[in-house]
């Protein structure tokens, strides 16, 4: 299909499944990684192969020469990669074109595509709209940032299929042709300022997910969110409202309990938010997006409303875990900016001993500390921005600080001092980069920890 070499750079979870899709399809690929031999393991790597493929693949550790990226016909760039960093800008030098992971599935892709991204939600409203176009289609795929990369199931794709993505601007940022009927932008709040340098590199970014999108195609926006409805300003494509304050003339809202549909001054209910089971309002913004896009994406309200109704949320995102002697544990690892652990702290409903800190993203902490609002008896830090979130906290007053080297040491300690009807939340609003491998291993360690303490 692509003709030449193919040079995949980064031998993570994305390098290994962009290299298994162009070799099962007869590609050769260059798989490169600059740790070296030693700090990466070339036999391990190579286990990841099955026999009939690894012909395709050779694997360099280390350093590669500028004759072997020139005998490439691209560079399929692993998201963890920075697209400015010494050795992506010496490829670019070197004459070659840079792509990601996404784009590489979907020159594979046969069906059709529905693509989310966003600052926070992403998780939520794609496994949402995952299970609701599994209820209407058994032909869907769930991929992207939510675990299963798109480069593994992207060949086993049909006309008749459906993929649902999650997308992170990381990816967005090296697209060409990538082109989803459907794509959402949930919302649009300061992160990963280290990797885009300004807020609005990072803004633009999000928004390219509907660059190629056409007149039959279809934006999900979010008209409360500030950043994301100043953009909707679109001419390219058909832009979808939602919003859970305002009446829309023409989108998905909150009417009193009920999420309705106005379209062509018709309003249809599709469900009661008193029968939903996610935590927080921020979930309801999630409700309505996906039922934005599967509506759109030509699903039933009957199918929409049973799924929506029945779904209990993702891992690691306001996750119960345990009541241990009238305080409840909730894992929200996820929660890995400031606004996302916002979210958290307003979906809890007492006093809360929080459990933050983390990888250092650039990002500042004042609003996050602004919406404790009384509700946060003690902030338990960890991790490389526990001195800077303390620094933040203090100049606004906030005070009962704790240290901790550790997120067992910080659970220790919300067990010996939380009393009955308080909660201990795991919301870092940092990511886990530094102290763990990611938000799932700090998220299940959390779970771990919890549940091996004593009644």
């Amino acid at each position: 299909m692509l003709g030449k070499k193919v040079l995949v750079a980064g031998a993570g979870k994305s390098g290994i499944a962009a290299s298994k899709l162009l070799a099962r399809n007869n590609e050769k690929v260059i798989l490169f990684d600059e740790n070296k031999k030693g700090e990466l393991d070339e036999d391990k790597i190579s286990e990841n192969f099955a026999d009939n493929i690894k012909g395709n693949i050779e694997i360099i550790l280390g350093d590669i020469s500028d004759d072997i990226i020139s005998d490439c016909e691209f560079m399929v760039i692993s998201p963890g990669i920075p697209t400015d960093n010494e050795f992506a800008t010496r490829v670019k030098n070197v004459g070659l074109r840079i792509i990601s992971e996404i784009e590489l599935a979907y020159l594979y892709e046969k069906g059709e595509v529905l693509a989310i991204t966003g600052t926070n939600g992403k998780t939520t409203t794609t496994s949402l709209v995952g299970e609701i176009m599994k209820a209407h289609n058994e032909n869907t795929y769930v991929v992207g940032n939510i675990g299963i990369p798109y480069t593994q199931v992207a060949d086993e794709t049909t006309e008749d299929s459906i993929t649902v993505a999650e997308i992170s601007s990381f990816q967005l940022e090296t697209i060409e042709k990538f082109k989803p009927h459907i794509s959402a932008v949930l919302n649009i709040t300061p992160d990963h300022i280290d990797r885009h340098h300004t807020f609005e590199n990072y803004a633009d970014c999000k928004m390219d997910i509907a660059k190629n999108q056409t007149e039959d195609d279809y934006i999900v926006l979010n008209y409360d969110d500030p950043e994301t409805i100043k953009r909707a300003g679109l001419d390219n494509v058909n832009v979808v409202l939602f919003s859970r304050l305002k009446h829309l003339d023409e989108g998905v809202y909150v009417d009193r309990d009920d999420v309705v549909i106005r379209k062509d001054n018709v309003i249809t209910k599709v469900l009661s938010l008193n029968d939903i089971q996610l935590l927080g309002t921020h979930n309801v913004e999630n409700i309505l997006a996906a039922v934005a896009i599967t509506y759109y994406a030509g699903v039933p309200i009957k199918t929409i409303e049973k799924v929506c109704t029945e779904f209990k949320g993702v891992e690691h995102r306001i996750e119960y875990v345990r009541t241990v002697n009238g305080v409840k544990y909730y894992n929200d690892s996820k929660g890995t900016n400031p606004d996302a652990a916002i979210k958290g702290i307003k979906a809890m409903t007492t006093t809360t001993f929080l459990i933050g800190g983390g990888y250092d993203k650039g990002v500042g902490f004042d609003e996050w500390i602004e919406a404790f609002d009384a509700k946060v008896k003690y902030l338990v830090l960890i991790g490389q921005t526990a001195k800077t979130i303390a620094t933040c906290a203090k100049n606004h007053g906030f005070n009962s600080i704790m240290f901790m080297d550790s997120l067992e040491e910080a659970v220790d300690f919300c067990y010996k001092n939380a009393k009955p009807d308080d909660a201990v939340l795991l919301s870092p609003a940092c990511a886990s980069w530094g102290m763990f491998k990611n938000y799932e291993e700090r998220g299940n360690l959390f779970k771990e920890y919890v549940m091996k303490l004593e009644e």
